[in-house]
């Protein structure tokens, strides 16, 4: 890499809705784009094939494997903060579920003044990104990068859980994105014959060969953004042990993440003064909502053995069943290597005149505990439940001004008491799934909720075993009050040149798994960025 060079976008960040701009916005020869990324080029195995998910959570393979600061409503735990590093971002190592959140959502956001991004607004991006390979309708698209198939696992526990909610009561779906997104049904996943389909193979690998006009360097750690004035001019970034960089005539783009975003905001000397001047930052433009706002789902987890090679599982038994789903997946890219490990999940209302579903539940194919970091020698099932739409709100600092170190992330978990009570409602109705004839006759040992039956049991057991499911987001929300970080056109409010670009920018929390709408918030921006 040369010390300089200069292009018309910089975009900061290869996850998610990097690989999303730098597709869309390099779409035209005449526009120079690098792309920058810490990790590697997103591609690998475990990065391949679905299973790896598993290999990937616990350790710092694909991961930047954050913790947050001791949380008062997890007993003091630290939450483990597990993100994607490479190309691809979290697309890299998700679970690969692909929902959009509820239309309520979208059109929340547009009610708290952001035009544009009410759900029929939104809805023609969810659209232009996707290749549905089954639902061909009003809700759908096709012939987009991100491909979005059914399962091929093949797995008879599908029809069992779905058989357990119509003996509790729940109702079934078979789009959790279409006309009636309540109920429980089996998740469609972003795969491709088999193996992910990440936001790095969907919008960036097939491209990168054809366009000269894309840069993209790997392994180049961002340190901060240069300013002229109130411009932003380029970045300066780490690559093998040098510093270089890169100048940007038009635009730079953050696309780091809801953690990373706020945090090189904050080196930059972009955020609040009073935060940076303790951190020793020099101030540049005092824009206090970065790094606030700071909004994830809360997971509480049940575990159980089971005896059933039928799930994922390591155990004598499920030795042999393992060589031959090996070889099954050789030959036909089928069966339990294809697992996205939560294959079946339910959008679910706790009280009846809840205006859209409050709780989403993720049943996993494997007895799951501590993000895959404790192992169990068994076969299992787990069941997860999250509130979706939590009223606590956290916080992301940058700890010193090297982006090199970790941030300090504070999701203030359960710190608002409503959102204890709903996660105890959940408990409840998951309890309810779980208990119901088609599942409750093949349990085995319950793990983590034996003899929990009152709620102040169930209260304990959360603040001593919930964890995030990976969704953290609004840490530089948009909106047009003075605690906004970017307008609804997603330009950082007060300087000029600087656009953010993820789930950071979201004003509130979506009501679902958040790789999609993250991809739909890039596709729009990249409509906003080429109209100028």
């Amino acid at each position: 890499m040369p010390p300089s060079q200069t292009f018309d976008f910089v975009i900061v960040g290869g996850g998610s809705a990097g690989c999303v701009l730098a597709n869309r916005l390099s779409a035209d020869p005449a526009v120079s784009v690098a792309l920058v990324e810490a990790g590697g080029d997103g591609s690998g195995l475990l990065v391949r094939v679905p299973v790896g998910t598993v290999a990937m959570l616990p350790t710092r393979l694909n991961n930047w494997q954050f913790e947050s600061v001791p949380q008062p409503g997890l007993n003091g735990r630290r939450a483990y903060q597990p993100r994607g590093k490479g190309l691809g971002g979290s697309s890299g190592i998700n679970a690969m579920i692909y929902t959009r959140g509820h239309p309520v959502d979208y059109d929340h956001w547009a009610a708290l003044g952001n035009a544009g991004w009410g759900y029929a607004d939104v809805l023609p991006y969810f659209r232009r990104a996707e290749h549905n390979e089954r639902l061909h309708d009003a809700f759908h698209g096709q012939g987009g990068p991100l491909n979005v198939a059914d399962l091929r696992t093949g797995s008879p526990w599908h029809a069992r859980i779905l058989e357990a909610a119509l003996q509790a009561g729940f109702p079934l779906t078979a789009d959790f994105n279409g006309a009636q997104p309540e109920g429980v049904g089996v998740y469609q996943v972003t795969q491709k014959d088999g193996e992910r389909c990440s936001a790095a193979r969907a919008y960036l690998h097939p491209v990168l060969a054809e366009r000269p006009n894309l840069a993209v360097f790997t392994q180049a750690h961002a340190l901060q953004v240069r300013f002229d004035g109130k411009r932003a001019v380029g970045l300066d970034l780490a690559h093998r042990g040098e510093t270089h960089t890169l100048a940007a005539r038009r635009e730079v783009i953050l696309s780091c993440g809801a953690l990373q975003t706020p945090q090189l905001l904050q080196v930059s000397g972009v955020g609040d003064g009073a935060t940076l001047q303790k951190t020793g930052i020099r101030l540049r433009h005092h824009l206090p909502g970065v790094g606030r706002n700071l909004q994830d789902h809360l997971d509480f987890t049940f575990g159980y053995r089971v005896p059933d090679t039928a799930l994922v599982g390591l155990s004598p038994p499920g030795w042999w069943p393992a060589l031959q789903a090996a070889w099954q997946y050789h030959r036909e890219r089928r069966g339990k290597l294809t697992t996205n490990f939560a294959e079946v999940g339910a959008f679910l209302k706790t009280t009846p005149e809840a205006p859209a579903p409050d709780v989403q539940l993720h049943l996993v194919v494997a007895l799951v505990e501590n993000h895959a970091r404790r192992l169990h020698l068994r076969h299992g099932l787990s069941c997860h439940v999250c509130v979706l739409r939590p009223k606590s709100r956290g916080t992301v600092t940058a700890e010193t001004p090297d982006m090199r170190d970790p941030p300090r992330i504070d999701p203030n978990y359960l710190d608002h008491p409503d959102d204890i009570e709903q996660m105890v409602a959940g408990y409840h109705l998951t309890r309810r799934l779980l208990d119901a004839p088609a599942i409750a006759s093949r349990l085995g040992r319950d793990m983590f909720t034996a003899g929990v039956v009152s709620d102040a049991e169930v209260r304990e057991v959360i603040h001593a075993r919930a964890e995030t499911i990976y969704h953290p987001a609004g840490t530089c929300r948009m909106g047009t009050d003075d605690q906004a970080v970017v307008d609804p056109a997603l330009r950082v409010r007060g300087l000029a040149g600087l656009r953010v670009v993820d789930a950071s920018v979201m004003p509130t929390l979506v009501g679902g798994n958040t790789n999609a709408p993250t991809i739909m918030i890039a596709e729009k921006a990249a409509d906003l960025i080429l109209a100028g």
